[in-house]
């Protein structure tokens, strides 16, 4: 075993008895943050505006501060991008997050300040790997190098001195430099801005490295690793990098995608697999149980104060919200957060639900405009990868990806569900795949169950099957490729679905 691998497990292995204590004790340390955000916010305008000299409780604050999305938050960010300060935060902003979402085409412009750089998105990347250590104590990842799939940089569009740029990429200019020094490909070619000509290169250098990791979203992770494999001739990726151990994913659920990595892409029971939950916005949870699949830590001391909202109150610019003391299992519950870059009782879109307290473990269980609920079913993302998982489980599929909207009610017709579908292994049977998928969304959605109750509201959904491809194509043509960008999997309207539908990608049915 290296020195190299040697020393920084012993170092991340010192990070694992706070860990513990925050299992035990969450309440504490989000007091902690509570109250050194309010004392940071006071300095600010925002602070000043809603009297932070006078709360002395999440209760005051509750009451004084209101919920608020990103076009409630945009004019001050504005300001700050054109060279304001101590406007949101009380520290220089000098870098922006820029994140498009999925139901918006605008970007979204999210402050990140160095507090937020430091103390959460690099101090989650260091518990991440301790946590990884703890599960895998025999590891030899730091043996070789750790493949990051990032973003591009840009330069504030305001003019001012800062820049803008993924998250990925942001946090990747500014890691300390042993974190440079374990990761590949250099940052010239992981910060290139054209997609196409990225991909080729870091195929080209990767596949010359010792890759024992690599750090993606898991619809360009397998961009990335056909193109390796397009590129070398080897017929699996473990020819090419034998001494790979961990996929560590994050930002769409894996449930859709583990047989196809476990099997297909892997295809080796000592490859690993961890999950994370950051974002533009902020570093929220981490897998600390690799056994217990799609759970997650919520970490308490990363600089952001969490508070729960009730999926039905989410859009109240007063709801009722619960701290991480207060909420109950299995319950559904936007995530609203306080950060340490300026975002105040910001509505971040994902909702969660709690899966066991102490530990605090999550699984986000969709998006709050991610859904569908043209007449009343009230279809989530948790249900459909539900769905999805069971149809493929039957049938023998593997899903690559996936979206789907409604079909409105007219002429007499009655309404239903329509998915569009990439297969990497087709089903034995699409009809028994749909049966499947319809059946388990009845199992787990007594709402869409009612409707489909004889046909009354929905008849059964309609699923079509599309060629390998057409999923990267459409996306490449929104402009919406690279690490950040995610294939939206639920729609209350039919843009993606008539949008992928309409041909201009290709797609001839099978």
């Amino acid at each position: 075993m290296t020195f190299l691998n040697t020393t920084l497990s012993w170092l991340l292995r010192r990070r694992l008895p706070r860990i513990e204590g925050l299992k035990a004790r969450p309440g504490e340390a989000q007091q902690l943050v509570f109250r050194s955000l309010i004392g940071r916010g006071r300095r600010t305008e925002w602070g000043r505006k809603y009297g932070y000299n006078a709360i002395q409780s999440v209760q005051d604050f509750q009451q004084r501060v209101p919920v608020s999305g990103y076009e409630e938050l945009f004019p001050y960010i504005e300001r700050i991008m054109k060279g304001e300060q101590n406007v949101l935060w009380s520290s220089p902003i000098r870098w922006f997050s820029k994140s498009s979402g999925t139901t918006n085409a605008r970007s979204k412009y999210i402050p990140v300040s160095s507090e937020a750089l430091d103390d959460c998105h690099i101090k989650g990347g260091k518990d991440m790997m301790a946590l990884y250590i703890a599960n895998r104590p025999d590891t030899r990842v730091f043996e070789g190098k750790g493949l990051s799939i990032g973003g591009s940089l840009h330069a504030n569009p305001y003019g001012h001195n800062s820049a803008t740029g993924d998250i990925s990429a942001v946090v990747m200019k500014n890691l300390p430099a042993w974190g440079q020094v374990i990761r590949t490909p250099s940052l010239d070619v992981a910060l290139m801005d054209e997609w196409e000509a990225k991909i080729d290169r870091m195929a080209h250098i990767t596949a010359q490295e010792n890759v024992t990791s690599i750090l993606g979203v898991p619809t360009w992770t397998m961009v990335l690793i056909q193109r390796v494999l397009d590129q070398t001739g080897k017929e699996s990726i473990l020819d090419v990098w034998p001494n790979f151990e961990v996929f560590i994913h994050g930002a769409v659920a894996f449930q859709p995608y583990r047989k196809l990595f476990s099997e297909q892409v892997f295809g080796r029971s000592s490859v690993g697999f961890q999950e994370v939950y950051n974002a533009s916005e902020g570093y929220f949870a981490i897998q600390d149980d690799m056994t217990r699949a799609n759970e997650m830590m919520l970490m308490p001391d990363y600089g952001i104060f969490y508070e729960f909202v009730p999926v039905e109150e989410a859009d109240q610019p007063f709801p009722k919200a619960y701290t991480i003391e207060e909420v109950e299992l299995n319950r559904n519950y936007a995530l609203i957060i306080s950060t340490n870059a300026g975002l105040w009782r910001y509505r971040i879109g994902d909702t969660v639900r709690f899966t066991s307290l102490y530990p605090h473990r999550i699984r986000v269980s969709g998006r709050t405009k991610h859904f569908i609920n043209a007449f009343g079913e009230e279809v989530i993302v948790e249900n459909a990868e539900m769905a999805i998982t069971q149809a493929c489980l039957a049938t023998g599929a593997v899903i690559a990806d996936y979206t789907a909207g409604p079909v409105y009610m007219q002429h007499g017709q009655q309404g239903g569900h329509e998915w569009v579908i990439e297969f990497a292994r087709d089903p034995s049977s699409l009809t028994e795949f749909t049966r499947v998928l319809d059946d388990t969304l009845r199992q787990v959605n007594s709402d869409y169950d009612a409707k489909r109750y004889h046909d009354l509201a929905l008849v059964k959904p309609v699923v079509h099957a599309v060629p390998t491809g057409t999923f990267y194509a459409w996306m490449s043509q929104r402009g919406k490729v690279g690490g950040q960008h995610k294939v939206p999997r639920l729609s209350n309207s039919r843009e993606y679905v008539d949008d992928l539908l309409g041909g201009r990608y290709g797609n001839v049915y099978k």
